[in-house]
This record gives structure tokens, sequence and C-alpha cells, in this order.
């Protein structure tokens, strides 16, 4: 029963994460309370997911040495304490930025990475299920905050103080979880050393990387500006809410499902991914005006999305081994951080040039076609991911 002691707790501390994916939430009272613009808090935004992956590669080198238990737990000091820090702004932008953008976004590097590994290593015969139950979390968290802020938020209580509870709330739970992410016997004195040469120089780097940013990309351009969408598509601010739950929702089964699904078809499920994502971003512009459709489509993208955060962490621990993950996958997923400086922004910046989010959508869902057919041929033909094995 260790093992899913291990995940469950891995789980708890995914969804502590993930309640970084509800910050449109809080975009409407930032702006209205404290005169913050929605580009600076896009701002914020993109700082948290670029520190959160720039963090993942040192965390990664940090646990082979000192473990995964005191790397997910100096995490859940970061993040507590980042929250924290932006409570104390009274609404300036610089300690908002700082607080959340660099010092939380560090804290969520140095704790995603440990439930990722860990639970590889405990089921390896099921590497893309087990790390889609693992990360599912980080869907869920935007559920469960954004349905707790938002109540706060609508009977009066102020935001600062609600970023005050979320960092103490969520340093609370995350650091005694994080005492349980121990890895198995086998494991305990096996440490790799990879060749980063023969990586960088291997196209399955470049092409996972690439799927994963283009993915990701649309779905943080998505995510970013979820709310300020719904409202200029003329959904009720009801509505425009519930997408976030729903889009969460989404993300949350898609990480599962596409973890069943990479196992039963292996790389083919990289290409599908994206065309589905495609999909569903296409079919956006035709909800205006339309509050089910809307929270439908939104639910569809997230699904799309969440296969992003399953599918390259399998595929390099098909690859590369599970030993080898919590140092190649780090690497892999800076092009998340890279999409997280781009997505959001882009599409605040588009909005303000044209009144439209309509041209950001299509944008996004064009990237994900190209990188679809570009990652299928490169895919065909092959049986199996080449190895590059870590020396």
């Amino acid at each position: 029963m260790r093992r899913y002691c291990i995940l469950c707790a891995s789980l708890v501390i995914q969804m502590c994460l993930g309640g970084i994916y509800a910050w449109s939430s809080f975009i409407p009272t930032l702006t209205a309370d404290y005169g913050l613009s929605i580009t600076s808090l896009q701002i914020v935004f993109g700082f948290t997911i670029a520190f959160f992956t720039i963090t993942m590669v040192f965390a990664g080198r940090f646990s082979a040495k000192h473990g995964y238990n005191v790397t997910a737990a100096i995490g859940g000091i970061l993040l507590g304490t980042g929250y924290i820090l932006a409570s104390l702004s009274k609404g300036a932008f610089v300690p908002i930025l700082l607080g959340i953008g660099v010092i939380s976004g560090a804290g969520i590097g140095f704790s995603y990475v440990c439930p990722l590994a860990i639970c590889i290593q405990w089921f390896p015969r099921h590497k893309g299920l087990i790390t889609g139950i693992a990360v599912a979390g980080f869907g869920g968290g935007a559920i469960m905050l954004s349905s707790i802020a938002g109540c706060l938020l609508h009977n009066g209580t102020n935001v600062l103080t609600v970023f005050r509870w979320i960092g103490l709330i969520y340093a609370a739970i995350i650091i005694p979880s994080a005492i349980l992410l121990t890895v198995p016997d086998k494991f305990q004195k096996h440490f790799v050393k990879i060749d980063y040469k023969k990586l960088f120089s291997s196209s399955v780097f470049w092409i996972l990387s690439l799927g994963l940013f283009s993915g990701t990309f649309a779905g943080l351009l998505v995510i970013g500006n979820l709310k300020p969408i719904g409202i200029s598509f003329s959904v009720s601010l009801y509505s425009a809410n519930l997408a976030i739950s729903t889009f969460a929702i989404g993300n949350a089964l898609g990480r599962i499902i596409w973890g069943w699904i990479i196992d039963k078809i292996g790389n083919a499920a990289v290409p599908l991914s994206l065309l589905a994502l495609c999909l569903a971003l296409s079919s956006l512009p035709i909800s205006q005006g339309s509050d089910l459709l809307f929270i439908i489509i939104m639910a569809l993208i997230g699904f799309g999305y969440g296969g992003c955060f399953v599918i390259y962490a399998a595929q390099t621990a098909a690859t590369f081994g599970a030993e080898a993950v919590s140092s190649i996958y780090p690497l892999i997923f800076l092009a998340y951080g890279i999409s997280g400086l781009v997505g959001p922004g882009v599409g605040g910046a588009i909005y303000d040039l044209s009144s439209s989010y309509i041209p950001s959508v299509l944008a996004a869902s064009f990237i994900c076609a190209i990188s679809a057919v570009i990652i299928f041929r490169y895919y065909q033909g092959k049986k199996a991911l080449p190895a590059v094995l870590p020396t």
C-alpha cells in the first residue's frame, strides 16, 4: 500500500500547485479594486509559468542529491511565502509580480517534478496512466481554488486576504505531504549521468519540445484570458466563471485519459492530442452568445491541453528511462515556460489591437495544426521512439 499512499500525497500536492490556473478569477477584482491593467496581470501569470519551468531544471538536479521529499517541501515553503508577500502588496504591481510571479512560480517548479518522477518509478508498467493520474490534481486544483475564491470574492472578501489564506493553507498542506515522497529501494542509490551533448543533438528531444510548446501555447493563451474571452463573446459572467471550472475538469480528465491512450497507441498520441486541441480551438468562435456552447468547448480545450502534461512526461520516461525523468523532462518542459511568457501576452496584445480574441484563438489553432503535421511526419513509419540513453 506504500505506493498508493505516495500517489495520494502526489495528488494533494498537485492540487495545491494547480491553483495557479485559477489566476483569471482574480483579474477582474485586481483590475477594479487596484487599477491594475490586464496586460500587467498577464505578465504576472507569464512570469509564474516561466519561473515554474526554469526552476524545474534546478529542482531535478537538487532532488537527485537531497531527495524528492526535501525538494517538494522547499517548494511548499516558497509557494506559501510568495502568496503571503503578494497579500502585503497593497495592490502594487511589483510586489505581486515578485511574490506570485517569481517566488511562488519557483515554488511550483520545486514541487511539481517530484510527484511526477516518483510515481513513474513506483508504477513502471503504466507510465502514461499513472503520470496522468499523478498530474490530474494540477488541473483539479484550479476547480477547487476558482470555486472557493469566487465565493469569497463575491461575498466581499478582499483579494489580498484571499492571497494570504492561499499561502498559509497551501504551505501547510504541501510540506507534510512532501514527507511521504520516497523512492523504491532499487532507486535509492541509483543516479543517472546525462550525456547532454547527445541529448540536445537528438531529434526526438526537439520533437517533444515542439509538441509541448505548441499545445501549451494554445492552452495558456486561453487560460490566461479565459474570463475576458467569455465576456467578449457576450457570455454571462456566471458562465464565464463556470467555464474556468469546466476547463479545469476537462484538463484533469484529459491528463488521465490521454495517459491511458498513450499506453495503448504509443507515440501516435502526440500528433493526435495536438489535432484534438486544434479542432477545439477552431470551434470556439462559434460559441459567441451561447453560454452552454462556450462552456462545452472550454471543457474540450481543457481536455486537449491536459494531454500535454502526461504525453510528454510519459514519452520522456519511455525514451530515457524512469530514473532520468527528473533530469531530462524539466529540459523539455522549458518549452512550457516559453509558451507561458508568450501565450497569455499574445492573447492580450492581439485583443488590445483588434478588440477581439478570435484572431489569437485561430492563430493558436494554426500552430497546433502545423506542429501536428510535422510530428506526424516525423513518427510516420516509426514503431517506437528512438532510444537516446543516458550514460
